[in-house]
């Protein structure tokens, strides 16, 4: 047999093997979007945040909208009523989440914004409580929600928690938790999203995604108020768009079916590991002591409250 013909034959048996791995496709995907953090951080100098939003979900809407066309105008008679809500969706957690993201990544370390990534969960059940009336959390969880609120905190005052009285925060880390409060809230609305697969309405939200930011991007350019990007900055929106944005959502989804969202979700938990050991590994960061604790803080808030997170992940649909 031509080796050429065997490659082949083995790399598609393989990539077969993978589609049924949903523990495997998680780990991807939780490397793929703790690489985004380095991303975003390497990103200074070389691309604006404004830059790579625009530029993320356009490219990732023209590849989603080739592979997925005839299921979109299928299921576009349901999408059409509710565009203002596409549209807000989209606004809140594609576009305003990834420009404080990228914005963050401008002020504060890869480790930092990957621990507190890490804690939209708990932010997620604080909004619920607040706008869900009818949440309800036991002792155990609102314990678990103090403790992770005291990690976010001791990433966000770099362990001097006297700065808390003395309202010393780094810029980037404060806009890194307002983007998980933005995320949260975009968490809790996609239980009103319309009857189609995750993977379309995140198809339909990528065109009012790359509207949105588009003006922002142009005036930057336009106006000398930041360059085109270099080489090295269109080298790191491929990646963004190849790995976080198109293939960790589909692996993703497909874990979705394969395992349900109670269990995917748990994964979840290893973005914030390994975004620490990107930055160490590849940006030569230092993991300070005040990261080590608040990891284990968060952690335990994440496992305290774990019981609420399964409950509701199993009853809500499909997350994008």
């Amino acid at each position: 047999m031509n080796p050429v013909v065997r490659l082949t034959l083995v790399s598609i048996k393989a990539l077969k093997w993978l589609w049924r791995q949903p523990s495997i496709l998680l780990i991807l995907m939780c490397l793929f979007y703790a690489g985004n953090a380095i991303a975003g951080k390497m990103a200074v100098g070389h691309i604006t945040p404004y830059q790579i939003t625009f530029g993320r979900w356009v490219a990732a809407g023209i590849v989603l909208f080739l592979i997925y066309f005839r299921q979109i105008r299928s299921a576009w008679p349901v999408l059409r009523p509710h565009w203002f809500y596409i549209v807000l969706m989209a606004g809140l957690g594609l576009v305003s989440f990834n420009i404080l993201f990228y914005n963050a990544a401008y002020r504060t370390s890869a480790i930092n914004i990957g621990i507190l990534q890490g804690s939209i969960p708990i932010f997620t059940l604080i909004g619920a409580l607040v706008f869900i009336h009818a949440t309800k959390v036991t002792w155990q969880q609102s314990l678990g929600l103090l403790i992770g609120l005291v990690g976010v905190v001791t990433v966000a005052t770099h362990g001097a928690l006297s700065a808390v009285m003395d309202i010393k925060f780094n810029l980037g880390d404060l806009m890194m938790i307002v983007a998980c409060a933005v995320f949260a809230g975009f968490a809790i609305s996609l239980k009103n999203r319309p009857a189609v697969t995750p993977v379309i309405f995140f198809a339909v939200m990528c065109i009012p995604a790359s509207i949105l930011p588009a003006p922002f991007a142009i005036y930057e350019i336009a106006f000398g108020a930041a360059e085109f990007p270099t080489t090295t900055g269109w080298l790191i929106l491929l990646y963004i768009v190849l790995f976080p944005s198109l293939l960790g959502q589909v692996f993703f989804f497909r874990s979705l079916d394969l395992i349900g969202p109670a269990r995917a979700n748990m994964f979840l938990n290893l973005i914030p590991i390994f975004a620490a050991l990107l930055a160490i590994g590849l940006l030569s960061e230092i993991f300070r002591w005040y990261h080590a604790i608040a990891l284990v803080l968060v952690f335990s808030g994440l496992w305290l409250s774990r019981e609420r997170t399964l409950e509701t992940a199993s009853r809500a649909p499909d997350k994008v």
